[in-house]
């Protein structure tokens, strides 16, 4: 059961969890007695639901303990969830609410929720006097540890307020950039689906027919005819093992990267896609300058904030470069140096860190090269996006043209014979 979860999390970007089904009976405000079925990993789980309902719990038990269960699919907490997370805060924080009423209200109105589950804990952990920053590194698999790190510091400075704001902005961005990038994606994914249905239904469908009737006459079918009837009966044939194998396959590929050496080589090779590098690469630079601007606008020491890009990047080629950084800045050299020996990042980025170092306003000139390269990665998703699509029409037109020339070319063998 643990391996059928690991493929659902793994290739289908959400969670599988098994929860057992709880009865209870309460009674309302108004007096009246209420009962229902409830699914939660622990029985507690049943009687804060009740009680956020403003119920009375009188009875909860399981139904079947261990064997009644269902399924259940938990969304990821995204980019954007964290940005509303960041952005109430400060909207709370601004207007004077204690830290730990933050935390119950936005623990209430989660929406995701895993968040909701995570916000709870923390809520919980705050109360028995932890501090924000404590709390929420407990669950770093749901709050980036760019939000933990500003929030411990913010903490410190006691501008907490101020941090949640600039972390809004930040996450609203990310958001923002990779709205743009699923955008201009969608269009040739449903152009690859719609291909893909069209092919496997003129050759699991149509073909047989037609060659059917050609083998019936007699004639010796020409060979990209028989290339493709094997091609047709091989599908019809062994469709289970040729999904069996997809899936085995994309599984296999989600264990690899997952690992420092395949992760390592995915990246690598993600760089020097033809065409599509130079939109990576813009992608990245945006998110180096805007993480980077962030952190020391915030009071974050340079080689503290290159640690933090170092993990944030989204790339492990770039982020072993910028450590190298990293050690070459604490030695005492300037970072538009390091940076420009990485060798990824526009000499536009390099110049500008120049700049921002001899002016001492380093934070103000990244954010201004991130709003750039913002714009860079907009007018780039539009141009991949137009670069697509013909590129798909002509991969479908000659599929579907080989098809139909296969299926031509006996009837004109048989107008022949005739």
């Amino acid at each position: 059961m643990q391996w059928i979860r690991k493929c659902f999390k793994d290739i289908c970007g959400c969670e599988v969890i098994l929860l057992p089904i709880y009865k209870y009976k309460a009674i309302s405000a108004t007096g009246d007695s209420v009962t229902g079925t409830y699914n939660a990993k622990v029985k507690d789980e049943v009687f804060s639901m009740l009680r956020e309902n403003n119920y009375y719990p009188v009875q909860v038990e399981e139904i079947i303990e261990g064997k009644n269960l269902t399924f259940h699919f938990i969304k990821k907490v995204k980019v954007k969830d964290i940005a509303v997370f960041c952005r109430q805060f400060y909207v709370m924080l601004n207007a004077g609410v204690p830290i730990i009423n933050c935390l119950n209200i936005l623990r209430l109105q989660a929406e995701n929720n895993k968040l909701k589950q995570a916000i709870g804990e923390v809520y919980e952990n705050v109360q028995r006097g932890l501090s924000l920053s404590e709390s929420l590194r407990n669950h770093q698999d749901i709050f980036p540890e760019l939000l933990i790190n500003m929030v411990e510091a913010g903490e410190s400075s006691g501008k907490l307020d101020v941090v949640m704001d600039r972390m809004a902005d930040h996450f609203e961005k990310e958001n923002k950039i990779k709205g743009k990038i699923q955008g201009a994606m969608i269009y040739p994914i449903i152009l690859c689906i719609v291909a893909v249905i069209v092919v496997t239904v003129l050759l699991v469908f149509v073909m047989p027919t037609f060659i059917q009737s050609f083998s019936d006459s007699g004639i010796e079918l020409p060979l990209p005819t028989r290339i493709l009837l094997a091609v047709s009966n091989g599908i019809r044939k062994y469709w289970y093992f040729i999904v069996l194998i997809l899936f085995g396959s994309a599984f296999a590929f989600m264990q690899y990267i997952k690992t420092e050496k395949g992760r390592l080589a995915f990246d690598a090779f993600k760089l020097r896609i033809p065409v599509f590098s130079s939109q990576i690469k813009k992608i990245i630079t945006s998110r180096f300058t805007r993480t980077l601007s962030t952190l020391l606008s915030s009071g974050i020491p340079l080689l503290q904030a290159l640690d933090m890009v170092a993990k944030v990047v989204g790339n492990e080629v770039i982020a072993d470069g910028i450590k190298i950084a990293k050690e070459e800045v604490r030695k005492g050299a300037d970072l538009s140096g390091p940076i420009r020996a990485i060798g990824i990042f526009p000499p536009m980025v390099e110049s500008m860190i120049k700049i921002g170092e001899e002016s001492g306003s380093l934070d103000d000139i990244l954010e201004r090269t991130a709003n750039f390269y913002d714009e860079e990665v907009e007018i780039a998703m539009q141009k991949m996006t137009t670069m697509i699509e013909p590129i798909m029409i002509v991969i479908m037109g000659v599929i579907v043209g080989f098809i139909v020339i296969s299926m031509m070319l006996p009837m004109t063998d048989m107008m022949k014979t005739i």
